[in-house]
């Protein structure tokens, strides 16, 4: 793929306010960063216009006001969380901009996908969340494209012989199957672990508290720790000492983490669901870095996780893959260059 630079392109990039906050992670957020960071070297000027409101559910968002201040047929990428908030707004808009929509998840109603429909284009995060817009939405194929997230290269994590170090990164609500996953911890609560549940804890406060109760009348109270927000060098020193990444998600259109703690050289064990086989991927001999579980099955959770933690050959297979594996994933750079030539078509 050729690199693209351009000294004359503009493009302006929708994203909530505070999308830049280390206070507030999340997978859309740390792309869109990278995104308009990338563009900005290859020599686009990036105009950030953020979005105010309480995300990401915010309530009277207003947008007009700022894609009221866009000259006509201006490049517009947007996040599609500003979709969510506004599609009536961006629809009208789309009648004098070039309106390209970056889906980091599904529509959840008739109104955002009538915002795809009138787009000009639109880039996903992975080739499942592609086929099942093109399936579902009636959308031209020639409009809809994948840019991966990239991942930075990473020093491989230490690891212990046994495995016992288990880490969820995630922001803590209900799609991410914190749930699940206490259920499941609980069923090995003979086995020797401990779980680090890495993400913020205010996105969803009826859950989260529904959660300590679940972990306080458990067997595994002691041995499972919240750790709130972290920034990035933070959840960066978690990784260096975990050995298993877990995610019991319900929903997934792609799972950013898992190649992050592929960089590292370790395994996941995750539902399978959305995005996340592909994310997971193969070594180059075709074996799985990775173990999947059916979406909701706690018991099959509890039964990977025990496998993991009994067998060393097990072990042995999923991070000699996961080693191999960080060779193939994406780069940021890689990443920009393919929105770069969405936008400039």
């Amino acid at each position: 793929m050729g690199v693209v630079r351009t000294n004359t392109m503009t493009v302006h990039l929708l994203v909530p306010e505070g999308f830049d906050d280390p206070a507030r992670p999340s997978g859309g957020n740390y792309y869109d960063r990278r995104i308009a960071e990338g563009l900005t070297r290859l020599g686009w000027q990036v105009c950030v216009q953020p979005v105010a409101g309480c995300w990401p559910r915010p309530e009277g968002v207003e947008v007009t006001e700022v894609t009221a201040e866009i000259p006509d047929d201006s490049v517009v990428l947007v996040d599609g969380i500003i979709v969510s908030a506004m599609p009536q707004v961006l629809v009208s808009a789309a009648r004098r901009l070039r309106l390209v929509v970056l889906v980091h998840m599904l529509p959840e109603n008739q109104l955002e996908r009538e915002v795809l429909w009138v787009a000009d284009s639109i880039v996903t995060t992975s080739r499942w969340t592609r086929e099942k817009l093109l399936a579902e939405y009636g959308l031209e194929p020639g409009c809809v494209h994948v840019a991966h997230p990239g991942v930075d290269s990473a020093e491989l994590a230490c690891g212990s012989p046994e495995g016992r170090q288990l880490l969820c990164v995630a922001t803590v609500a209900e799609h991410k199957g914190h749930d699940l996953l206490l259920d499941a911890l609980d069923r090995i609560a003979e086995l020797s672990w401990h779980c680090t549940l890495a993400g913020p804890l205010d996105r969803e406060p009826v859950f989260v508290d529904r959660l300590r109760q679940q972990l306080h009348t458990s067997r595994i109270a002691g041995r499972v720790t919240f750790t709130g927000a972290l920034d990035t060098d933070a959840v960066s020193k978690k990784y260096a000492t975990a050995d298993l990444l877990v995610l019991a998600s319900r929903s997934e259109t792609y799972g950013m983490v898992i190649c992050e703690a592929l960089a590292r050289g370790v395994p996941v064990v995750a539902s399978e669901v959305g995005g996340i086989p592909e994310a997971v991927g193969t070594a180059a001999d075709g074996t799985s870095p990775g173990l999947f579980v059916p979406l909701g099955d706690a018991g099959a959770l509890a039964a990977e996780l025990a496998r993991w933690l009994q067998d060393s050959q097990l072990r042995h297979r999923l991070r000699s893959a996961a080693r191999d594996r960080r060779r193939s994933l994406p780069t940021w750079q890689a990443t920009t260059e393919r929105v770069a030539e969405v936008l400039a078509g």
